[in-house]
């Protein structure tokens, strides 16, 4: 169970500015999250068994490409064999 006072602390330590008057809500959401957590927790997990997962990718083939002098036909600047362009930041 969560009281107000470990609502402070978790606050300080966010950073954040909880005001006096705030201090009971957020403790009572706490808690609330925290049962559902128990909840979570009853839930067996091992009963459904690990799914039969099939990889549905082809595999990666070699084809011809472009050659670099091709690549770079189009581009409006080249340096030393590779497209240039201008800078991002």
């Amino acid at each position: 169970m969560v009281l107000e006072n470990d609502v402070e602390g978790i606050a300080k330590l966010a950073d954040i500015h909880i005001q006096k008057e705030e201090l009971a809500e957020f403790t009572s959401q706490f808690n609330h999250i925290l049962e559902y957590f128990d909840i979570l927790d009853t839930v067996n997990e091992g009963e459904e068994g690990e799914a039969d997962l099939v990889n549905v990718l082809r595999e990666d083939e070699v084809t011809p490409s472009l050659t670099q002098e091709a690549a770079c036909a189009n581009a409006h600047e080249t340096e030393d064999g590779f497209i240039r362009a201008p800078r991002v930041m």
